[in-house]
């Protein structure tokens, strides 16, 4: 039996090393782009007079402009090519980050992160149908959840990365030499190393052909009526509406914590450009770990909901400790600022394995976008909300970390409630090669 799963792992193995590697990089710089702005909030507000308020609703626009894509790029990575569409949208993005350093006031600066996010939206829900075209079911959880490290990853890297290049230059040039990175790395290795599918790549061999498109086959047989599914289907289920609301009401929390963070540990600390870049860091490699097990645990007994809920009651309950902890304690806040990221990006595996099992194959591009498009609003309404409830109270995180944590409560009790359609049934087991239960809709 082991001989005959190390053949298995050995055919399947090029797709692991060639395809993810590159999808991580590329959202990896993604994201870099979308949220370098927390490195750059002090130089707005001195060059600029952009207060906390202004500066919270400049980080956030982003995600207003990041609904505009999310279906129809999930649909055209369905229907027309993922490696296309990202491929396209990788090179506008970089004109647009670049141009963030080139702006002189505050509408100017509104706009660029606007069409930024437009930019940037429909990458996430094209590269998880991307992934699904490379990876039967009862593999995808597990390839799902090592793409989905890109944001702890992208986030220990743009934390010193960014705190560095201020040591020796502005935040002006932040945003440009950052901005570069789209047309230097992530255009070039999308373009030369990402097929659609698995029949598109000379470099896949036969028996991983075989392999890959068996597998495909025998997911789509198993669901034999979802050719006929309407995408009306997508915006008429109420499970697919309680999964936005479970990721908008994350993303408030996440990102309120991710854009403030640099000012936080700052505040904390009271060290230099570079020792916040490097203290910002260690919060998202403990997520690293958080991701991974929580995932593990969540796939060992199939309840995905209570992992999500799990997750976002420590993130909430060490996110208020750390601040009201402050630089009266500076090492026990960064533990427990460093939990509370860890809680906050933990949910990622099992929310996606719970979102999985409610859509259909056929419209599986559209509702991941569904979901990513409007729950990303969250990611507008975090950082606004805490720059706000910062002036009101004279500089004062405490407000907007009661406010976060309270948002991420709220996800995990309203995940339960999909406990019976998104819970995998525990006659459900892990497939013999190691890889999780099958997410059918992908």
């Amino acid at each position: 039996m082991s001989s005959a799963v190390s053949g298995v792992q050995a055919i399947g193995r090029k797709r692991w090393t060639r395809l993810i590697p590159v999808a991580i990089i590329v959202y990896i710089i993604s994201f870099m782009d979308r949220t370098n702005i927390g490195f750059a909030l002090n130089g707005l507000n001195k060059d600029l007079g952009i207060d906390a308020a202004q500066q919270g609703l400049a980080a956030g626009i982003f995600f207003i402009g990041y609904l505009t894509l999310q279906i129809p790029g999930g649909h055209l990575a369905e229907r027309w090519s993922a490696k296309k569409f990202v491929g396209i949208m990788i090179l506008v993005w970089g004109v647009l980050a670049v141009l963030c350093g080139f702006i002189q006031d505050f509408g100017q600066l509104l706009w660029v992160r606007f069409f930024l996010g437009v930019a940037e939206a429909g990458i996430w829900p094209a590269i998880l149908v991307l992934i699904s075209h490379w990876f039967p079911a009862k593999e995808r959880a597990r390839a799902y959840a090592f793409w989905m490290m890109n944001i702890a990853i992208a986030s220990i890297i743009t934390a010193p990365l960014s705190g560095w290049i201020l040591s020796f230059t502005d935040w002006r040039m932040l945003f440009i030499i950052e901005g570069l990175f789209p047309f230097i790395i992530a255009a070039p290795i999308w373009w030369i190393f990402v097929t659609d599918r698995p029949r598109d790549a000379k470099w896949c061999t036969v028996e991983e052909r075989t392999y890959i498109e068996e597998g495909l086959a025998a997911d789509l047989a198993a669901s034999p009526h979802e050719d006929h599914v309407s995408i009306r289907k997508v915006f008429s289920n109420s499970v697919v509406w309680r999964l936005t609301l479970v990721y908008f009401l994350i993303q408030i929390g996440f990102y309120g914590i991710n854009i403030w963070l640099p000012k936080v540990v700052k505040t904390i600390t009271g060290g230099s450009s570079v020792e916040v870049g490097f203290v910002t860091a260690i919060p998202y490699v403990l997520a690293m770990f958080g991701l991974w097990y929580n995932a593990k645990a969540a796939d060992k007994s199939g309840r995905y909901s209570t992992h999500v809920l799990l997750s976002m009651a420590v993130g909430a309950v060490a996110l208020v400790i750390s601040v009201a902890t402050g630089n009266s304690m500076p090492v026990l806040a960064i533990v427990f600022i460093s939990i509370a990221v860890a809680g906050a990006l933990a949910y990622d595996g099992p929310f996606w394995a719970s979102a999985s099992r409610a859509m259909p194959v056929v419209v599986a591009g559209s509702a991941m976008g569904l979901i990513n498009a409007v729950g990303n609003l969250g990611g507008f309404v975090g950082p606004y909300v805490g720059g706000f409830l910062q002036d009101a109270t004279q500089g004062s995180f405490l407000a907007a970390s009661i406010f976060l944590a309270a948002c991420l409560v709220a996800a995990g009790l309203v995940m339960l409630t999909l406990r019976r359609g998104g819970d995998r049934p525990v006659t459900e087991r892990p497939s013999e090669t190691g890889a999780t239960s099958a997410p059918r809709a992908h």
